[in-house]
């Protein structure tokens, strides 16, 4: 009898056991995964102090060019000259020419009215 509940115990032990090395394992793999990503994090922190890849800087210089031409147009086509208004303003004419009169820099409104419908006798 006393074999068999220190037999029970040392299998409750072991599983207790096994149960710990897996939350353990569990516990590694979140250590791990939270490492990597604050490591990734941190590098992208220290490149921004030090100064960036040439092709990079072009880059984000022109990102911030066309951002600060794009508030100054207001909505408008950045970098758009007057001929570009010329050709814009003789197709408006000539569509207004061609499907008549109205407003064609905004989307028509659709009127849809309800059928009619007729209940036929069987």
């Amino acid at each position: 009898m006393f074999v068999i509940f220190m037999l029970i115990q040392f299998i409750a032990s072991c599983m207790a056991l096994h149960k710990l090395f897996r939350l353990s394992s569990l516990f590694r793999s979140a250590v791990s995964l939270t490492l990597r990503r604050n490591v990734g994090l941190s590098a992208v922190l220290f490149n921004r102090a030090k100064d960036l890849d040439p092709i990079q800087k072009l880059f984000l210089d022109k990102i911030r060019d066309y951002s600060t031409k794009s508030k100054a147009a207001a909505g408008g086509i950045v970098d758009a000259g007057p001929s570009y208004e010329k050709g814009v303003s003789e197709e408006i004419t000539k569509l207004q020419r061609l499907y008549g009169t109205g407003d064609l820099t905004k989307f028509p409104d659709f009127k849809f009215t309800e059928p009619q419908l007729q209940e036929v006798a069987k």
